[in-house]
């Protein structure tokens, strides 16, 4: 016999309703103990005594684990088309199904598993959910896209950027010689089209507008100290040619947030063959001197390459810019000071190293435009103004 009101029937699993489960006691009413993992952002929900969720952030009312995990999958992906409810949503952590599967061996253990007399009140067919979308087991969630390589056809040329992880890979031919530099035109995302071989692996992609800007939810939370981004600045600034480097730090499952705490630039050569794996092709617009910026601070500007919609696996990622807190250092870490050394000994005498006595302006020579980008990103303690005065004297000398 089946449970509750049904006793003369027998209920599949698609028949078993969150009042069903909540009737017979596998379930309880309370706030906050329902839960989506997706992309990289959480969502928390409200099981009410009448089965209904509603939406903590909201407070929008759903009907049914797979109507809540829908709606929520298409703030973060549009192209979503199931919600996998049952699959997805978590009740005090364990997913909702694992307590359908004990209802059924409690109530029916002898009903056909592939039985489907009757099917669930408000609930949709559902398809298997994909794994990257769900919380890994011990409930961690999964790590985003930030930690992936970004590679050089989904940078944009109009802002000085850098991965999240790894830096772009360099194409210098089977000789290692560098390619020579020709000028690019960023293209929009929506002219790309699917994969194709023929198209060149060096194309520029405009980063897209914000997720703010077009009402969805940034999967994930992004910090960034002060001192990752002087030394990034610096980096950026001491050469004509563009720069690559990594970047460091550490993901809180709890908050969705990911921290990047250390910057660790690259100092390799254009051109140097055993080092190609690391270096970036000189680009036609030199950075950070861009013209269309003519302000004295350098432009960063974070992105994150979105995963292609489910039903068009060989579509090219989308590069979306990221809203990211900063997050300001009290002093200058000895890390940072030996990088900022070690790559002005190593840029010293290069062909491509920035001359700072000349002018970058009518009133400014370039080591002013540097130390004008620095300023908002020099900790408050000025006990390291003098070393940093150094090392703007050794700049001078080695340019």
């Amino acid at each position: 016999k089946a449970a509750g009101g049904s006793r003369g029937a027998v209920l599949t699993r698609r028949g078993i309703t969150l009042r069903v489960l909540l009737r017979d006691g596998l379930l309880e009413p309370a706030r906050g103990v329902l839960s989506i993992y997706y992309l990289g952002k959480k969502f928390v929900g409200d099981l009410g005594a009448d089965g209904t969720i509603t939406w903590q952030e909201t407070g929008q009312v759903f009907n049914s684990p797979s109507a809540w995990a829908t709606h929520c999958k298409r703030l973060v992906n549009p192209a979503k088309k199931s919600g996998c409810g049952w699959a997805s949503v978590r009740y005090k952590g364990q997913k909702l199904d694992q307590y359908k599967a004990a209802w059924l061996r409690k109530h029916q253990p002898n009903a056909p598993p592939a039985e489907e007399s009757l099917a669930s009140e408000g609930e949709e067919e559902e398809m298997p959910e994909d794994e990257e979308e769900e919380v890994a087991r011990e409930g961690r969630a999964p790590v985003p896209e930030p930690v992936a390589a970004k590679k050089p056809e989904e940078r944009s040329k109009k802002q000085q950027c850098k991965s999240l992880a790894e830096p772009a890979v360099m194409d210098h031919g089977p000789t290692g010689k560098r390619v020579e530099s020709k000028p690019r035109v960023p293209v929009r995302y929506c002219t790309l089209g699917t994969r194709d071989s023929a198209r060149n692996p060096q194309t520029l992609v405009e980063v897209t507008t914000s997720f703010a800007a077009i009402n969805k939810f940034q999967p994930f939370n992004v910090a960034i100290s002060s001192n990752v981004l002087l030394l990034m600045d610096f980096h950026s600034h001491l050469t004509r040619s563009e720069v690559v480097g990594y970047l460091g730090g550490r993901w809180d499952t709890n908050t969705q947030l990911l921290t990047v705490l250390r910057a660790f630039p690259c100092r390799t050569r254009l051109g140097d063959a055993e080092a190609a794996g690391a270096v970036e092709e000189e680009v036609n617009q030199p950075r950070p001197y861009y013209h269309g910026n003519p302000g004295v601070e350098s432009k960063i500007a974070p992105f994150w390459v979105m995963p292609p919609p489910e039903q068009r696996p060989n579509d090219y990622g989308i590069p979306m810019e990221v809203e990211v807190a900063y997050i300001q250092d009290g002093f200058l870490t000895n890390d940072v000071l030996q990088e900022m050394t070690l790559l002005v000994e190593f840029y010293k005498g290069a062909p491509d190293l920035v001359k700072f006595q000349e002018l970058w302006s009518q009133d400014q020579t370039y080591l002013d435009k540097l130390k004008g980008s620095l300023a908002s990103r020099t900790p408050k303690d000025q006990s390291f103004t003098h070393i940093l005065e150094q090392i703007y004297s050794l700049l001078k000398l080695s340019s």
